[in-house]
C-alpha cells in the first residue's frame, strides 16, 4: 500500500486547531479580570471588591479541580485500555491532595504553530514525518526486490553455477557469452549494494578461484558484451568493496564485505583487459574488431566485416577507469581514440548510422536509430564527459563529447520525435534509409534508456531543484528534461498497455501515416490501447532494464513520487508473471496474453541491471549519488573522477 505524504494543508490544520481549543472556565474568568477595568483601577479597589475577587477565584479553583478529576479518570481509562486491551471503567475518586497536585501540574507543550503563510514543507516536524513514511515504504519495497534477487541467484546457484546464464525451466546453465560465468560477475556489485554478504562471498571466491582458468581456456567473446558485463562488473566490485579508497563509506555503504581481497577484482580486470586489447591492436584503424579469442589474445572482425556503432563507442568508461587504477594509460588511450576518431566523421544533425567498418574507419549503411546497435553511442557521449571532465591533470579535454551529445539530441528532437494518435504519446522513431528516407514509427524497448540519459545531461546528476538554484541549467537543458519526462511516460505506458503489465521488446505507434489494426496490447482499461501497436514477432519480454533505469534516474533528479509507483507496478508484474518457483525468473514469449508463454532464459542483466535499478529506485539518494558515480551501460557504477569544470562546482553531492 502506498504511503500518503503529509500535505501542507494537513499540517497547517493540525496546528491551527490548537489555537481554537476550548478554554477552561478559570481561563475565561482570569482573562476577563486581567483585561477589565479591575486591572486598570486596582489601585482604587475597596476591600469589598477585593473579597469579591477572591470568592470568584475560589469558585474557579473548585470548578477546575472537578473538571481535571474527570479528565484524569478518562485519561486513565484510555491508558488502561491501551495497555491491557480491556474496556474497564474506573470509578474510584481522588483525594484533595491529588487534585491539588494535578492542578499545579505543568500543561503539556504544544507543537509550535507555523508562521503566517508558512509552508509545511519547510517545517522540520512535517519533513521528519514524511521522511519516516517514505523510509518505511521504501524499506519494504527494497526488501522485496532483495528477496527477488536472492530467488534469482538461488536458482542460478543451484542449477547453473559457473555458466553464463540460467535456463530456469529446464534447470540448467548455458554459455552464450563466452563461458566466463557472466551472471556471477554481472551480479556481484548488485549483491554488494543490497548488502547480501553471503552472495558477495560466493561470487567473490568464484572469481578468485575459477575465473583465471576460464580466461586461459575459453575462446571467442564479443568485445562489447565482455567489456560492459565482465570488465565493468570487476571494476565496480573493486570500487564498491573499498579497493580504491580502502572504505565502502564513500558510496553510501558502511558494510565490510566478505570474500577475497578487493585487489583480486582489479587483477582479474587487468588480465581480461590485456586480452581484449587485441581488438584494438589488430585493427588497421582506431575502430576495434568485434570478436576476441581470449586464450590466444587475438581478434578478428565479425563475419560481415562490420562493427556496431554502439559497441565500439561504449568501452570508454571501463577502459579509462582501468588506466586510472593501474597507472597504465594504454587502456584508456585505445578506447578514447575511438571517440576522437568518431568526432571527425560526417554525421546527419549529430545522428550516426548503426554500423561502422574497422577496415575503413567509416560508417556503413544509412540506418539511423536509437535502438539496438545505436543506443549506447549517445549514452556514452554524455557519461564519458561526466566521468572525465573534472579529471584535471589525469584527464584529457573531453568538451568535444558534450558538443557531440548536444548536437545529437538536437537531431533527435528535429528528426526522430513524433506524437502518436489519438492520445499523443511522445516516442522516438527511426530513419531506416537515413537522412533522405522516411520516418518509421518503431521504438525498441532499448530506447527507454534515453529519458535517464537526457536527465543526466540536463542536470549533471544533481537534482533539478539544485541545478536550477546553482544556475547550471540552460533553456535547452530544461527542454531536454521535459522531453525526458514525456518519453518516460511512453515507456511506462508500453508496460501498462499489455495484459501482463510487461512491455514488449518492440512497439510501433499509430500515426497519420502508419496504423495496423488488431495488434493491441490487451489491457482494455488503458487509454493508449489504440496508440501502441505490438506485432506478433515483437511481443516477447527479456526482463530488460532500460525503463526502470530511467525511472531511477528521473526520480533521483525530479523527486517526483510517481516514478516510485510506476517502478513498483513493473516490479510486481515481474514477480507475478516471470518468477519460477524452483528458482530464477523467465523471459516471456508474449506479454499480451494470460498466462504468458515463457521462454527458458534468465538474462544476466536481470540481476546486474533490472533488480539493481529497482532496488536503488526505492532507496536513499545518498547511496551512489549521481553527481559522484556514473553507471556504465550494464549498470555497473564507476566513480566520477574529480569535480567539474566550466560552471560546475567542486565537491557536490546528490541532494536528497
Amino acid at each position: 500500500m502506498a504511503v500518503l505524504p503529509i500535505t501542507s494543508h494537513d499540517v497547517q490544520s493540525h496546528y491551527d486547531n490548537a489555537k481554537f481549543r476550548r478554554r477552561s472556565v478559570f481561563k475565561v474568568i482570569t482573562q476577563a479580570v486581567l483585561t477589565s477595568n479591575v486591572r486598570r483601577n486596582c489601585g482604587s479597589c475597596g476591600v469589598g471588591k477585593l473579597l469579591a475577587l477572591l470568592m470568584i477565584a475560589g469558585l474557579a479553583f473548585l470548578t477546575v479541580a472537578h473538571t481535571n478529576s474527570g479528565i484524569s479518570a478518562a485519561s486513565e481509562i484510555v491508558q488502561h485500555v491501551n495497555v491491557r486491551g480491556e474496556e474497564k471503567v474506573i470509578t474510584e475518586g481522588h483525594g484533595n491532595a491529588e487534585l491539588l497536585k494535578r492542578f499545579w501540574r505543568k500543561p503539556p507543550r504544544l507543537p509550535p504553530r507555523l508562521p503566517p503563510h508558512g509552508k509545511a514543507g519547510n517545517n522540520s516536524l512535517a519533513a521528519e514525518t514524511h521522511n519516516q513514511q517514505h523510509i518505511l515504504g521504501s524499506t519494504v519495497r527494497q526488501s522485496k526486490v532483495a528477496e527477488a534477487f536472492r530467488h534469482a541467484w538461488t536458482g542460478y546457484k543451484n542449477y547453473a553455477m559457473g555458466s553464463d546464464e540460467l535456463m530456469p525451466l529446464s534447470k540448467r546453465g548455458v554459455d552464450g557469452l563466452g563461458g566466463l560465468g557472466a551472471t556471477i560477475v554481472d551480479s556481484l556489485d548488485t549483491a554488494m549494494i543490497m548488502g547480501l554478504n553471503d552472495i558477495v562471498q560466493e561470487a567473490g571466491y568464484w572469481i578468485e578461484k575459477k575465473l583465471p582458468e576460464r580466461l586461459n581456456e575459453k575462446g571467442q567473446v564479443n568485445l562489447f558484451e565482455t567489456t560492459i558485463r565482465v570488465l565493468g562488473g570487476l571494476l565496480s566490485a573493486y570500487c564498491l568493496s573499498g579497493g580504491e579508497n580502502g572504505t565502502t563509506g564513500d558510496w553510501g555503504s558502511g558494510t565490510t564485505f566478505d570474500g577475497p581481497n578487493p585487489a583480486i577484482y582489479l587483477e582479474r580486470a587487468q588480465d581480461l583487459a590485456d586480452r581484449l586489447m587485441s581488438a584494438f591492436t589488430s585493427s588497421p584503424t582506431p575502430i576495434p574488431f568485434s570478436d576476441v579469442i581470449l586464450r590466444e589474445r587475438s581478434a578478428h572482425p565479425a563475419p560481415d566485416g562490420l562493427s556496431s556503432t554502439s559497441e565500439v563507442s561504449s568501452l570508454q568508461l571501463e577502459f579509462w577507469y582501468l588506466s586510472k587504477l593501474s597507472g597504465n594509460p594504454k587502456y584508456g588511450d585505445a578506447a578514447m581514440h575511438v571517440l576522437e576518431h568518431l568526432k571527425t566523421l560526417p554525421k546527419f544533425k549529430g545522428l550516426v548510422p548503426i554500423y561502422i567498418s574497422p577496415h575503413s574507419g567509416h560508417f556503413s549503411g544509412q540506418n539511423i536509430r536509437l535502438g539496438s546497435r545505436g543506443d549506447s553511442y549517445y549514452e556514452y557521449l554524455v557519461k564519458v564527459w561526466l566521468q572525465q571532465r573534472g579529471a584535471g591533470h589525469g584527464g584529457s579535454n573531453v568538451s568535444y563529447l558534450r558538443e557531440m551529445y548536444d548536437e545529437a539530441i538536437r537531431g533527435v528532437k528535429n528528426r526522430l520525435i513524433q506524437k502518436s494518435i489519438p492520445k499523443g504519446l511522445v516516442f522516438v522513431g527511426e530513419l531506416p534509409s537515413g537522412e533522405d528516407g522516411s520516418f518509421y514509427p518503431k521504438m525498441d524497448h532499448l530506447v527507454c534508456f534515453l529519458p535517464g540519459t537526457l536527465a543526466l545531461g540536463a542536470t549533471r546528476g544533481l537534482t533539478k531543484q539544485r541545478a536550477m538554484e546553482e544556475g547550471l541549467m540552460t533553456i535547452e537543458d530544461i527542454e531536454n528534461l521535459k522531453l525526458a519526462e514525456d518519453i518516460m511516460k511512453t515507456c511506462y505506458e508500453m508496460y501498462a498497455v499489455t495484459t501482463t503489465g510487461l512491455a514488449p521488446e518492440i512497439a510501433h505507434f499509430h500515426t497519420q501515416e502508419f496504423y495496423e489494426d488488431g495488434l493491441q496490447g490487451g489491457n482494455k482499461s488503458s487509454e493508449f490501447l489504440d496508440d501502441i501497436i505490438i506485432r506478433y514477432a515483437d511481443r516477447h519480454n527479456l526482463l530488460r532494464p532500460e525503463t526502470v533505469e530511467s525511472l531511477f534516474v528521473l526520480h533521483r533528479i525530479t523527486q517526483d513520487p510517481k516514478y516510485l509507483e510506476w517502478g513498483w507496478q513493473i516490479f510486481q508484474a515481474f514477480e507475478s508473471r516471470t518468477k519460477v518457483d524452483s528458482g530464477g525468473y523467465s523471459s516471456l514469449n508474449d506479454v499480451t496474453v494470460l498466462p504468458p508463454p515463457r521462454r527458458d532464459k534468465m538474462e544476466t542483466f536481470f540481476l546486474g541491471e533490472t533488480l539493481k535499478y529497482l532496488y536503488l529506485l526505492f532507496g536513499d539518494s545518498n547511496v551512489l549519488p549521481l553527481d559522484r558515480f556514473v553507471f556504465n551501460t550494464e549498470a555497473h557504477p564507476l566513480p566520477i573522477i574529480g569535480k567539474g569544470v566550466e560552471n560546475d562546482h567542486t565537491s557536490q553531492t546528490q541532494a536528497s
